[in-house]
């Protein structure tokens, strides 16, 4: 994800900016056209950024880096020996991480600054309404780009991502490639992560846009008022514009009170005091329409073809966000309109039948909540879940998702997520914690099975007529990480295969209760 050319720029430019004395006399005669913290990623005339690390250095790599063409190295005290061994230039700073995206949009000359960004962050939704964001952007006449964790987009070029939010040497490369695609507009995802290790520290974003907040991550943050920091960082001077904030949410409001930018606020709930709210919403299984009225009594109908209310919000969220992008409201209402459907979220699977199947990524308690809530609602018979919790992951969660599977569906069938190195049974055991919760003559039918693949072929062999069943999790993921393992496992091909499975058997059950009225 990086463009194909590049021009290099003297070493001695990027040592002024950072204030980073040379470990080698050579370091002002070099030129850099490329950033990687990766050895193996180098290409000619890369920068090196050698960080530490929990096993290893970065600078102990340093001579494949080399090998594969590196035209100088920049990294901490720590690994100035091993990188001055090779004879490349060498930047010492005490924090190579803490300057790495300022180095990277330096080499690339800023490339995001000439074009239109809009970032979102939350805990639910991000993804959603980044590709609404997308499509709308697009309608507008816009070329653009897609950051998030289902796919990146640059143009006409796509790639499957590692992170939510790349790391910022990446980051200001894609930005890179996207100018040579001439992208003038791109709407990405911002993890709590990449705000809380730098990455996006050189990325300005014309509009930020706040989604909700609900419990994750916590094996990373120290608390939710932690976690609930790193994400308000985004709504800063030198970071955004201007801020839209989803007033519904108790965390929003909060955000509202102690942004320091302007800020805008929408309410799906349609809440009197929202600038921005959603009105006359029709829910459907196919998803729903309502009514978007704005500041000035503007207003627009709205359709978005994915189900649900909290997809209510993430339209009505994305439409505000356009506007602020100076997307006019028609267009904006439009372009969201366009989107199908964004894989792993709210995915329908093709083949049921009188039964709807449906793979979610939901895997934090409050996502997982507002599925259930909102399948419920057009559900004429019973609600199924197929839910799994992931391994070496906030485990307070656990119990907190176990309650909310139990406490909304009919049916839920607990399983394997991404375990990990964990024991399945004892995260299976700490979401029955929170099973146990749930009064005996209010809770769903609990079934515990380990294997997933079993598990949905269980969830769908039992689905009578009028059910939903839903998958949820993993969404648009393709692999399960079992160990040091990485499985193939793709919830929507395991679902359309049991699906297949029971239509075959269903169907030679019909066949042999023919042959028997014959006779």
């Amino acid at each position: 994800m990086r463009p194909s050319t590049s021009s290099p720029r003297p070493l001695s430019g990027l040592a002024s900016l950072l204030g980073a004395p040379s470990g080698t006399s050579r370091a002002p005669l070099a030129a850099v056209s490329g950033v990687t913290i990766d050895s193996r990623q180098v290409r000619r005339g890369d920068l090196y950024v050698a960080l530490p690390g929990a096993v290893s250095h970065g600078a102990d790599f340093a001579a494949q880096a080399l090998a594969a063409g590196a035209a100088a190295i920049l990294t901490d005290p720590a690994g100035r020996r091993a990188a001055v061994a090779t004879g490349l230039p060498v930047l010492v700073v005490p924090d190579p991480r803490a300057v790495l995206g300022q180095a990277a949009a330096w080499v690339y000359g800023r490339p995001a600054d000439g074009m239109t960004v809009v970032g979102v962050t939350g805990t639910s939704g991000k993804t959603t309404t980044t590709f609404m964001l997308e499509a709308g952007l697009r309608a507008a006449g816009h070329t653009t780009g897609l950051v998030g964790g289902v796919e990146i987009r640059a143009g006409e070029l796509r790639f499957t991502p590692r992170l939510t939010t790349p790391e910022a040497s990446e980051l200001q490369g894609l930005f890179a490639l996207m100018r040579e695609q001439g992208v003038t507009a791109a709407a990405m995802e911002v993890s709590s992560h990449a705000l809380a290790l730098g990455r996006v520290d050189e990325v300005f974003y014309d509009v930020a846009l706040f989604t909700n907040l609900s419990q994750d991550h916590l094996d990373f943050h120290r608390d939710l008022d932690d976690y609930f920091s790193a994400k308000a960082r985004l709504f800063t001077p030198g970071m955004s514009r201007v801020g839209v904030v989803n007033l519904d949410d108790a965390h929003g409001r909060e955000l509202l009170g102690r942004a320091k930018i302007p800020m805008v606020s929408f309410s799906a709930l349609g809440a009197p005091q929202a600038e921005w709210r959603a009105l006359d919403v029709r829910l459907g299984s196919d998803g729903s329409a309502f009514r978007v009225v704005g500041p000035g009594g503007v207003e627009e109908d709205a359709a978005v073809a994915l189900p649900g209310p909290f997809n209510v919000a993430n339209a009505l969220g994305a439409i505000v966000a356009l506007v602020e992008a100076g997307v006019p409201l028609r267009a904006a209402v439009t372009g969201v309109g366009t989107l199908a459907g964004v894989p792993g979220r709210m995915e329908r699977v093709p083949g049921a039948d009188g039964f709807e199947a449906i793979v979610d990524y939901s895997h934090k308690p409050g996502a997982v909540e507002s599925v259930l809530r909102s399948l419920r609602e057009v559900t004429s018979g019973a609600l199924t879940v197929v839910l799994g919790c992931g391994g070496d992951r906030d485990r307070g969660k656990r119990p907190m998702m176990g309650e909310a599977a139990a406490r909304l569906a009919d049916v839920a069938i607990l399983t394997s997520d991404n375990p990990r190195s964990e024991d399945p049974l004892r995260i299976l055991a700490e979401m029955m914690d929170g099973v146990l919760g749930v009064p005996e003559e209010e809770r769903a039918h609990v079934i515990i099975e380990p294997d997933r693949a079993a598990a949905i072929g269980l969830a769908i062999g039992r689905a009578g007529s009028g059910d939903v069943v839903v998958v949820a999790g993993k969404g648009h993921e393709q692999g399960q990480y079992v160990g040091d393992r990485v499985l193939p496992f793709d919830d929507r091909q395991v679902v359309a295969d049991a699906i297949a499975g029971r239509r075959s058997r269903t169907g030679r059950r019909s066949t042999d209760e023919s042959r028997e009225d014959a006779s």
